[in-house]
Parts: C-alpha cells; structure tokens; sequence
C-alpha cells in the first residue's frame, strides 16, 4: 500500500496542476479571446455574379471563389465523407477530442515532433475564421478555449456550416460547394461516391491532394476515406467496391457561365467597381443586367456570323502558326504530342476550333484538335473555296487540291458542320459590335462587342470611336426640319470644290457613286444618301445651329469639328452612343439614357439597387406626373413606388418632325441603300446605312417602335474594307439576321399621325405645290407651317390649295 501512495499523490497533483495550469492559461488568454457571437453575422467572402434579366450566368469576378452553402443543402453522403476524413466524432463531443490531443502529445514525447494536433472540426472553425496558421503551443490553448466557446453559442450544424463554407480547397477555391465547381462543373449535391470522397481529402493537404495538382496523393487520401466510411458503417460493401475502382477524372472549371455575353458582364463589373470600390469583388453580390438572354444569343451568333461570311469574301489568309520547323523524313513520327500542348494554349474564338494538319490527301485533310482527337475535314466542306487572300480587293485562283491550300503542321481551325464532319475556317480579322436597347426606356438587350472575348477584350461597342459616315446624316436632317427646311426642300447635288486649311490643299467631296443628280429634294437625298446635299444643306442650315441640335440630342459635342465635313459623319462616336441617339428617332422624340444594370441584390437576397430609367410615356400629361428624384428617397421608398411613376423622358426632338424623319427613314429600306432589310417583310421599319472613306468603317442603325439595334464593322486598325463593302453589304445582314429574331412574335406598330402635319400634293421637281391635273405629282409630309408655296404646275393655271392639302389631326 505504501508503495502505491506515491503514484497515487504524484497524480493528484499533476492532476490539481494541470487544472491550475489551464485555469491560470485561461485567465491569461481568455480577456484577449474574440467574441465567438460574431460567427453569427460572419461574412465570407462571396464572388459578385452578373446574370442576364432571365437569369442565365454572363460573368463571376473575385479573387475568392466561394458558394455557401446551408446545413440543409449539404448531401447526406457528403457530410459522413468529411466526417471520417475530420472528426468521426464531431456529433458526440464538446468541441475536444480529449483522445486525438493525447494522441498528438504522444506523437511528440515519441518523436520529437508535433503531429496532427488532434484538431476537431470545431477547432479547425476557431483556426479558419480567428486565428493564424502558426503552429505554437499558444495558438493550441486559443484553439481549445475558442472550440469550448464555439460549442456553447452554436448548434453542431452552424458549426458544421461554417466549417463547409470557409476551408481552402486549391484553385483559389473556398468551400465546398465552389471546389465541387472549380473541378467537377456541377454543384456538389450532383457528386458520386468517390467525387464526395475526393473532395473530403483535401483539407488535409490542399495542393497536394486536390484531384488536378495531385491526382495520386488525392487518389490514395480517397481510397483512405472510402476505408473509413465502410468501417464506420456509412456504406455497404458493394458500394465501397465500386467508388475504389472509379478513375480521378476531374479538370478545372470556371465559373458555370450559361451564357456567353463576357463584353456586358466586364461592362457591369466595371459599373460595379465604380459603385462599390474593390468591395464588389467579394461581397456577394448578384447583378442583374437587362440583357434577353435569348437576343444576346442571336446577336453573337448574327455578329460571328456576318464576320465569316464577310471574311470568306475576302480569301484565305493561311495558318495562324507553322509548328513544323523543318521538314521530317517520310518515315518520322509527327510531334502530336508537342501539338497538343500547343492547341491546349490556344483559345477558342466564336466557336471556330484550334487544329493542327496531321495528314493531306486528294479528298481532304486530317487535323488533330486539342481533345487528342483527329478528325478529317473533305475538300468541299470549305477547302475548295478557299481562295489565296491578296489585299482586301484581291484573291488568288481558286486551289486545285487540298495540298495548294494547307501543309502538315499547319495550326488551322475548323469549326463542325453538322453531326459528324467537320469544316475549314480561319477567324476573321475583322471585328464587329451590335447594340440593341428598348427605345422606351434605354434598356440594353443585347450588347456584343467584338467576334470573341478570348480574342480581344476590347469592347467595341463601349470604347471604339469610329467615324458613323452617313449614319450620321438622319439628325443633321432633322436639324434642317426643325429650322424650317422640308422633306421637298430642293438642294443641288453638283461638285463642291473647297479650301481645306486641315489639309492644306483643296476639299473635293463626292458621292459614293462618283456622279452627281442636280437639284434633288431632301427626302431623296437622304434616302439615296447624297453626300453632296448634306453638305450644302449644313452649309445653308449653319454648323453651329447643328451642333447644338446635335448637344440637344445627347451627343457629346465637344469635340465636334466645326466644319462641313460633319455632314459626312466625320466626328467619331461609339455604337452604343449612336444607338442611343437612333433610340430618339425610334420612340418619338424622347432622350433616354442607354443603361445595363437593372437591379442588385446582396448575398442575403435583399434588392440594394434597382433602376429608374427615364422612360417614353407617350399619353402622359407630363405637368400631372412627379418624376422620382431619387437622390431624396430610400431604397425601400423606390422600390415601393408605383410602377408609372418612372422619370419621364424629356422630350428633345418636335414630334412632327421625328415623324417625317422616320417616314424618310422607311424610305431609305423600301427604296433606298437598306433595300435588303426589305427580306424581313415589315412596313414598319426604319434605318440607314453608313460608310467612311476607305471604306474603313460599315454601319446600319435602324428600328421599329419596339427595338432599335446599331451595328458596324471594321478593322481595328483602320485598313481599308475593301471598295466593294458599304454599310448595306457588311453591317446590314447582321442587323437583318439579329432583327429578324428580336421581332419575331411581335405584331407591326405603325407610326400615329401627330397633329399639325398635312399630306400635300407637290410637284418632284420643284418641291411645290402641285396643280390638281399635274401627273407626276407625289404627296408628301409637311409641318402645317412650313407648307410649301404654289407652283405653276404643268400648264393648268393658278389653282387653290383646298383640294391638295389633307389635313391631318
């Protein structure tokens, strides 16, 4: 008994020691603790996501990639695969697992060096969301008092959620949810057996585990858990069996982009930015945009395609690379595996595939593409076209065989035609935007601003000043309309010969034609795009009285050259400020301002921003409507207010004269250089075509009360077009193809006669009234006070004006 006296008191000593080392450690510690409570308004940082106004994903931006998830949406497998990896006991103890810490003191008597440190999963949540990564004592005794603390405040599944939500997974990825993403493409509740199990492993070492960066090692730490799972009882044998024999087959995803519209979603980042400073990146915001999912889907594919078809026009411009350095011997193998690396590097651009010719024959090619497989494109499926690019005026002879067009190691791409066979391609040099709004209220409903973002990240439909040409032309008219000049006003179309100081030398403008028409009246000069009348009637009209109608409109004028070359649209805009302006044109007379975000929510699903456009109210007693100042109201004062009471658009052009502009405007597609848009079979649509010296730059803006879409074409680097390209042939069929869809469905909407206009009878020569027996006679538009004077008619004496002139109210 005596002898067992000794390790009896030794104990209970070291026991009342222990205690008072861990009091004396907690009195110590516990004043400087962080206060667990604030787990309960945590605030992770979530990635900002910019949708469509349908919902599909466009853009994900911030560093952090992260999706939280709730207790409840977390898969019942997954949770038993991460507790066999962490904790199998989590459910069970108080925050300490008295056995792994004993087991990791053992660790370090034995071996001298600091194992495991038995962490729980509630401590590995007091490491992750208050403390560092260093691996000291101290930081252990703030671990377990934390832990202890975290257990008293917290149910097991907030702690379980915290824990899910905030661990490093590699790839810049945080939580599970975001790896489940970053290497399977799908959510994780969309996971096998062996996925769930993968995942699990990885917090123990996350770049050396994850299933990209360390396949094996991630592989064994899987097999490792599936192990455990079985003994655990979590899965049946069979189940084990097969997880264990499933290959690691993950690769890297980004974000679940559902739809490709990058140039809106980098606009709305950028607005996002302004808005919020570098907290936009990680707040959690969603930003929904006014895109149409289905318009921005049509008017890529009208972009792309009006480029390939444009190019094609143009010739071949052969490979983007040659990865033979010099020639091989007949029998030597191809380098496939050096090819495929470089196809790997190579992005895809508008959908047109990176391909590598591994063989040539009489019939067609063999070409490797980056998935290692080889696939064979036959002459006719656009080999045969394939004519040699000279200049844009000039192709070569159309090639013979496949061997005059391609040669091994010629890195090419190709694009599918159909379900099995492939096509030749090349990607365009050319680039093109389009810009659609709701002309009612500026919304932008498809926004595409070049062939591809994996191409070139400049948005032309932002950030390009181009010179618009003629595209210009309709709001020098209406200038001309509101100063009293008519749609018969009659102006001469002869040469024009004038000192340019600019140029040093003498300004010779023509029209694109190279002949000119003698007196012509406005509404035809406009419709058949007459350079020289423009001219003159600016020079008559005054460039100052212009540019200021021009300011009125919403153009930014500053720049404005004040000289006559502005009536051939030399001042450059960008598309979408050219869309803005045609949106007046197409809603009667009303500014409103393009805009992309509709609405933000926060990561709590609470509306922080929602739009108030100025808006077309067309019947409205405007003295009887209170626009919103929203300056002076909450975000829940907006948000409940009464759905008329937008701001209403101020009124910046006369509707009379917005109607016979339009009505001018329809000219120009029924009879004039936007003849092909007649292929749409509608009476109710207007535009007109532009086009810049070279010709360097091809435009059509053109509407109907509902939509108004701008497109161009050009090179970045202002070349030439070629002669034979104008707005109609390069710019109007992407217009007429996206229109085509973005009016489908909607009925005709016909233009309302303003009051204050009369029809009259006029003579086409001479713009005046006509006499009641002249032949030849048109009707045409006029404001009741700037109806035309008599003319002599055709012989038929004086007559008086009441049965020529139909009012119209």
């Amino acid at each position: 008994m005596k002898l067992l006296r000794w390790p009896l008191r030794l104990s209970v000593l070291g026991f009342l020691g222990g205690c008072w080392l861990f009091a004396g450690i907690y009195l110590y510690l516990s004043p400087n603790l962080p206060d667990v409570e604030t787990l309960r308004d945590v605030r992770l940082q979530t990635p900002m996501r910019v949708y469509t106004r349908d919902g599909d994903l466009i853009g994900q931006f911030g560093e952090q990639k992260r999706n939280p998830l709730t207790y409840d949406q977390i898969p019942q497998q997954f949770v038993q695969a991460l507790l066999s990896a962490e904790d199998d006991g989590f459910f069970e103890h108080g925050g300490i697992d008295f056995g792994g810490l004993l087991r990791a003191v053992s660790e370090l008597v034995l071996t001298g060096e600091k194992g495991s440190g038995g962490s729980t999963l509630t401590m590995q949540v007091a490491r992750n969301y208050f403390l560092t990564l260093d691996r000291t004592f101290m930081r252990k005794f703030n671990e377990i008092l934390l832990a202890i603390e975290i257990e008293r405040r917290l149910s097991k599944e907030e702690i379980f959620e915290l824990y899910v939500n905030r661990v490093f997974l590699g790839h810049r990825s945080y939580g599970f949810e975001a790896a489940s993403q970053v290497y399977y493409g799908k959510g994780i509740g969309e996971l096998s057996l062996a996925q769930h199990a993968m995942l699990a492993g990885i917090p123990k070492s996350p770049s050396r585990n994850n299933p990209i960066s360390g396949p094996e090692a991630g592989k064994d730490r899987r097999n490792w858990i599936l192990r455990r799972m079985l003994t655990l009882g979590y899965i049946e044998q069979s189940a084990y069996e097969e997880a264990i024999g499933m290959p690691v087959l993950a690769t890297q995803h980004g974000a679940r982009i559902t739809l490709e519209a990058q140039y809106a979603a980098e606009m709305a980042r950028r607005q996002m930015v302004e808005r919020y400073g570098m907290s936009a990146y990680n707040e959690g915001y969603s930003v929904y945009t006014t895109l149409d999912s289905r318009l921005q889907k049509v008017a890529g594919a009208a972009v792309v395609d009006g480029l390939i078809t444009y190019d094609t026009r143009h010739g071949y411009r052969g490979p983007e690379q040659q990865l033979l350095e010099s020639e091989l011997a007949p029998e030597a193998p191809l380098p496939l595996k050096d090819w495929l690396e470089t196809l790997t590097k190579t992005p895809v651009v508008a959908g047109l595939q990176p391909a590598v010719v591994t063989g040539i024959d009489d019939t067609g090619i063999q070409v490797l593409l980056s998935s290692s497989q080889q696939v064979r494109v036959e002459w006719e499926d656009g080999l045969r076209q394939a004519r040699p690019y000279i200049s844009e005026d000039r192709m070569g002879s159309a090639p013979g065989t496949p061997a005059d067009v391609v040669a091994l190691g010629d890195l090419i791409r190709v694009t599918p035609n159909g379900e099995e066979g492939w096509r030749f391609a090349q990607v365009p040099d050319a680039q093109a935007a389009l810009v659609s709004l709701n002309p009612n209220n500026g919304a932008i409903v498809s926004l595409v601003g070049g062939i591809g973002f994996e191409k070139s990240k400049f948005n032309r439909a932002t950030q390009a000043q181009r010179q618009p040409g003629s595209n210009l032309k309709p709001f020098l008219y209406s200038a001309a309309l509101n100063s009293g000049f008519t749609a018969a006003s009659i102006i001469n179309d002869a040469p024009i010969v004038m000192q340019d100081r600019s140029l040093e030398g003498v300004w010779r403008p023509e029209n694109d034609s190279g002949k000119f028409f003698g007196p012509t009246r406005l509404r035809w000069a406009l419709t058949k795009s007459r350079n020289l009348v423009s001219i003159r009637l600016l020079q008559q009209l005054g460039i100052r009285r212009f540019i200021n109608y021009a300011d009125q409109l919403g153009f930014d004028t500053d720049d404005f050259a004040p000289d006559l070359s502005l009536a051939l649209g030399t001042h450059a805009v960008n598309p979408l400020e050219l869309a803005g302006a045609y949106a007046i044109l197409a809603n009667g007379g009303y500014r409103v301002e393009p805009f992309l975000i509709q609405r933000i929510e926060n990561l709590a699903g609470e509306t922080v921003f929602e739009a108030r456009p100025a808006s077309v109210c067309q019947d409205c007693d405007i003295a009887s409507v209170a626009p919103l100042d929203e300056s002076e109201l909450s975000m829940e004062e907006i948000l409940s207010a009464p759905e008329n009471s937008f701001p209403v658009a101020e009124r910046v052009m006369d509707e009379r004269v917005n109607f016979i502009i339009n009505n001018i405007l329809q000219d120009v597609i029924k009879q004039g250089t936007g003849r092909r848009a007649l292929v749409l079979k509608r009476d109710d649509l207007s535009g007109k075509t532009g086009t810049t010296n070279g010709p360097m730059d091809a435009w059509f803006s053109g509407y109907n009360p509902d939509v108004v879409t701008t497109t161009w074409v050009g090179f970045d680097n202002y070349t030439p077009l070629g002669r034979r390209e104008f707005g109609g042939t390069a710019a109007l069929p992407i217009w007429i193809n996206y229109m085509r869809e973005a009016l489908d469905g909607l009925p005709e909407n016909p233009r309302r006669l303003p009051p204050g206009i009369s029809y009259v009878r006029i003579d086409p020569e001479t713009g005046l009234l006509a006499a009641s027996d002249q032949r030849n006679a048109i009707f045409e538009y006029f404001r009741n006070e700037n109806l035309p004077e008599e003319g002599e008619g055709d012989g038929a004496g004086p007559t008086g004006t009441d049965d020529l002139i139909q009012e119209i109210f």
